[in-house]
């Protein structure tokens, strides 16, 4: 009796802290896809002009519209496509209307058109305010010789090309460039993977309780 009790004890407070963690898994994905909405939502705003001080924390996604020059210079940073397979994203200066240095993300180029002359001079951009969060100890350091970049570094990008460490990527324009815009794509949910799994492993744990319980009072 004292077995079966112990074994009992054991199994129920192992079940209920696995159901526990399904639980809170199930917490964070609402969480998670309140946070997502309300980043697409922000992402598609109507684009408002560039703040003098954009905010990483509060402005990070803001839609804005801005006119200027893209000028000459380009640093490239690897990327792969899903489409088209591995390439470049494209960043440039851009000076505004009102004397102020920014990066521009311009979009993907395939590798054989990395050396390509790209249009530039005068135009209005619509895109969106990036503060990217990409690299970690193995990502290798920017190539200076080739101009290759393995994540967008902004305070390395801004020091390249001497612009504010600022970072807008643009949401439409030309096929050459071909614009990535922001999107939550890249943003991983895997909360319900996780509370399946939580769930999964209650139901066997309890169908092992059971199971060792039953055996228990068989041998008594």
């Amino acid at each position: 009796m004292r077995r079966m009790i112990f074994l009992g004890l054991v199994g129920g407070l192992g079940l209920t802290a696995l159901l526990a963690l399904g639980i809170w898994q199930l917490q964070r994905l609402a969480w998670k896809e309140d946070v997502l909405a309300m980043i697409e939502t922000r992402i598609a705003a109507a684009p408002v002009p560039l703040p003098a001080n954009p905010d990483p924390q509060t402005d990070r996604y803001l839609a804005v519209a801005i006119a200027g020059e893209i000028a000459p210079q380009e640093l490239h940073v690897f990327w792969v496509t899903e489409a088209q397979g591995a390439g470049y994203r494209v960043i440039s200066p851009f000076v505004t209307a009102s004397g102020r240095r920014i990066l521009l993300d311009r979009g993907y180029i395939r590798d054989a058109d990395k050396d390509s002359a790209r249009a530039g001079g005068s135009v209005e951009i619509t895109g969106n305010l990036l503060w990217p969060d990409e690299g970690d100890w193995t990502t290798p350091p920017p190539e200076e010789d080739t101009n290759i970049l393995y994540a967008r570094d902004i305070a390395y990008m801004a020091e390249r090309l001497n612009t504010e460490p600022l970072l807008v990527v643009l949401r439409d324009g030309a096929d050459t460039p071909r614009p990535l815009p922001v999107s939550t794509t890249g943003i991983p949910n895997n909360h319900l993977q996780y509370a399946i799994t939580w769930f999964s492993l209650a139901l066997i744990w309890a169908a092992m309780t059971a199971a060792f319980l039953l055996r228990t009072r068989a041998k008594t």
